[in-house]
């Protein structure tokens, strides 16, 4: 592993001042009575501590349209934003929702896949059209993701029951705000809170395609005289699937202490278990054809002779993430945090090949010529890392009017990832690949060995803020970060040359940011940014065999945005535009000149614009209507045409209802006409769709009792392609056996019900 001499430095300046601070801590004074990283939008009042913990210090004005409507922003916004809190996940939703149908509510936010019903397989969400990767996921303030690309997984980590708040940042954030893709935008989850008061709820649902949930949560409530707190969640989910054969099943089990260290000092403990086993083809979706001969919902079947088996496609993943915060006040306006963190992702797969159709029951033998027919082709993956990280930010308050934040990030991962073909029906391997041999030592690489892969990972940031407040109501925020980020793979056999390489990639980026605040009046802000965002480039970037020649360099971003928001005791608004131009897009092509192979380079880009809103209106005391939009443009800068899954717009609305005991929702959300393919063509072009959830609840006494209606419309429109080289000419779009794309629609309309008993 490699730190910079300016990363080993901030850390041990942290260091040094952490251990002096513990040791100081009685001076120090009091730590706020907020959880560290527990958002709410039900607070009126800024936490003491500046909230150094990314996103506690979320400031909602407490009005009545606040408490109520699904979704807000804050008066001391610096960029655009949607907070979804508790009430939203609990009230209106199914309990089986991921955080990216938790997201789908606010502006700009799509989402596609789990068309096996909600947060029952993994979804995709998209902010402003930048994908999955594009934009960072913290937890608590803590960045996470893949270890070749930032991607996540929406059914592994963190169900539901583990989310208390989740707010969506349009834009890369402040210096502070940290992650590998400071780039699209930020989707940041908070833990459940540990509250003062003893507690909980046991909560049994059931509903369509036999989905049964048992969940129980336990807040134990202040303990003796330190005032230890803690909270415990678990849950399991079971269901045959909405799509034929595709059953899934999770574990969960979540725990959370806070414990004061004196009066100014607070340690909270955080870990997390999570298992997922589903039937799943690696590479899912139905052919048109297929859907044509066996329905819509058609995912996998009980046939053996047939790649589409059950038995041949199943995927188990288990993940755990641990956090360890230590905040402390050490003087006035004045905190340090530190969070140690590590997480664990482990995906282990048997897949079919190819589920359709495209390719032949055919596998090879030892030989690599024999052909055996009607053997059904497929594989083994594997692919799991563990991450360590640590995250230290101190704030200083150096006059009234001036406070200045500074910390470092430094975090390292080690992977493992393989894939061997396999002869599904007998279970030996198939020697499917071609011949590779290893230009240095002359080693031929076994020809069922698609890869067999070790890498590891390095990032460091560091950063600094300086917050002015030079007349009352005006906060300016300028700031720097330094990203160093590098990789490294060390394989046996590295993907795409399949022959034993060591290759190491090295990036860096300086990045600038500023903000502005302007409190306008009590009800009313304005505020405005402008940053550059940070991409690093793909582990597949390596898969190469002379990295020497590639050139590749992170994508980057320009980011203005502005925007107004405005509380009043009855009526929330908030309006924003923004214009980002993205460069340095990563592609590759094959080098024309003999034995330089694959090379990585950067060509243009795009240009993402648009307009944002969101509106809530109580109506009275106990209704209250909301409707959210967007207006958005992400343009390719090569061919001027919008780019893949950018819808080219997005709207939310619904009404709200928390009448005593009783409760009801109805949100309704469209997503706007979008490409699969990003190149104009009409085939694979995708119509706006509605998607609407109806919620229902009555509590008598501790025992409260809900129903949910999820697509209560029941939409099967499309909404993702997946193209396949294989399709013949004119047959894509069409349900003939030649066309080979995947289609995915809607999950159809699923009803659950649920009994809580609260206690």
């Amino acid at each position: 592993m490699h730190i910079s001499k300016s990363s080993s430095r901030a850390l041990l300046l942290a260091g040094l001042s952490l251990a002096a601070i513990v040791h100081g801590a009685a001076r120090a004074a009091p730590v706020s009575g907020r959880e560290a990283g527990a958002a709410t939008t039900e607070t009126a009042e800024a936490d003491p501590s500046g909230g150094i913990a990314e996103g506690s210090n979320i400031v909602v004005t407490a009005t009545r349209v606040n408490e109520i409507a699904p979704t807000t922003a804050s008066l001391e916004a610096k960029q655009p934003q949607s907070i979804v809190s508790r009430s939203l996940i609990e009230d209106s939703l199914p309990a089986t929702s991921d955080f990216n149908q938790i997201a789908l509510i606010t502006p700009s936010v799509s989402n596609f896949n789990g068309n096996n019903g909600i947060g029952l397989s993994e979804s995709k969400a998209q902010i402003r059209g930048f994908q999955d990767g594009e934009y960072n996921i913290t937890y608590d303030g803590v960045p996470f993701g893949d270890t070749n690309d930032p991607t996540h997984h929406s059914t592994t980590f963190f169900p539901s029951n583990t989310i208390e708040t989740l707010v969506v940042d349009r834009g890369p954030g402040n210096a502070s705000q940290l992650g590998q893709a400071t780039f699209g935008g930020n989707i940041n989850l908070f833990s459940r809170a540990a509250r003062d008061d003893f507690g909980g709820q046991v909560k049994a649902s059931y509903g369509s395609y036999n989905t049964y949930l048992l969940r129980g949560l336990l807040d134990t409530g202040a303990l003796g005289a330190s005032g230890a707190k803690a909270v415990f969640t678990g849950q399991y989910v079971h269901t045959d699937g909405a799509l034929s054969h595709e059953t899934y099943s999770n574990y969960n089990l979540f725990g959370k202490v806070v414990v004061p260290i004196g009066s100014d000092v607070k340690l909270s403990l955080l870990g997390t278990y999570n298992k997922n086993r589903f039937n799943q083809p690696d590479k899912d979706g139905a052919t048109l054809f297929q859907q044509a001969l066996y329905g819509r919902d058609f995912g996998l079947n009980a046939d053996p002779a047939t790649p589409q088996y059950y038995g041949y496609n199943h995927t188990t993943k288990t993940t755990d993430f641990e956090i360890a915060t230590l905040e402390a006040n050490f003087a006035p306006g004045s905190v340090l945090t530190n969070q140690a963190y590590t997480y664990y992702y482990d995906n282990e797969t048997l897949s079919a090949l190819d589920v359709t159709g495209a390719t032949a029951n055919t596998v090879t033998l030892a030989d690599g010529k024999t052909k055996v027919a009607g053997n059904v082709p497929g594989y083994t993956k594997t692919n799991k890392y563990r991450v360590y990280g640590d995250i230290i930010k101190v704030q200083l308050k150096l006059t009234d009017f001036a406070t200045i934040k500074g910390g470092a990030w430094i975090e390292w991962s080690r992977t493992y990832r393989q894939q061997t073909d396999v002869d599904l029906t007998t279970g030996n391997f198939n020697y499917i690949e071609k011949k590779a041999t290893n230009p240095v030592t002359g080693e031929v690489t076994p020809l069922y060995v698609k890869f067999d892969q070790n890498s590891q990972g390095n990032h460091t940031e560091e950063f600094a803020e300086l917050e002015l407040r030079p007349v009352p109501g005006l906060t300016i925020t300028p700031g720097f970060k330094h990203v160093d980020f590098g990789r490294k793979i060390i394989a046996k056999y590295n993907q795409t040359t399949r022959y034993a390489q060591s290759v190491t990639g090295d990036y860096k980026a300086d990045l600038p940011f500023a903000q502005v605040n302007w409190a306008i009046t009590p009800q009313l802000s304005a505020y405005g940014e402008y940053a550059r965002g940070f991409l690093a480039p793909p582990l597949n970037a390596l898969y190469v065999a002379n990295p020497q020649y590639s050139n590749l360099e992170p994508e980057r971003s320009t980011n203005y945005q502005a925007g107004l928001v405005y509380h009043g005791s009855r009526l929330s608004l908030d309006l924003d535009a923004y214009h980002i131009k993205f460069t340095n897009k990563f592609v590759s092509f094959t080098s024309p000149v003999a034995g330089v192979g694959t090379v990585f380079t950067n060509i243009g880009g795009a240009t993402y614009k648009g307009i944002e809103g969101q509106v809530a209106l109580a109506v009275t005391p106990a209704i209250a209507v909301f409707a959210n939009g967007s207006v958005n443009s992400a343009e390719a800068s090569d061919t001027g045409l919008q780019i893949a899954y950018a819808p080219k717009s997005t709207a939310a609305g619904g009404v709200i209802v928390k009448q005593g005991p009783f409760k009801f929702s109805l949100i309704d959300k469209y997503t706007g006409p979008q490409s699969a393919t990003g190149d104009g063509n009409p085939i694979y072009a995708i119509a706006g769709y509605n998607t609407a959830i109806v919620a229902a609840s009555y509590q008598y006494g501790p025992v409260r009792i809900g129903v949910e209606v999820t697509n209560a419309f029941d939409s099967r429109r499309v909404n993702q392609i997946a193209p396949n080289s294989k399709t013949v000419a004119g047959s894509a779009g069409l349900a003939v056996a030649t066309n080979y794309d995947q289609y995915y629609f809607q999950p159809g309309r699923a009803v659950s019900a649920d009994v809580t008993f609260l206690f």
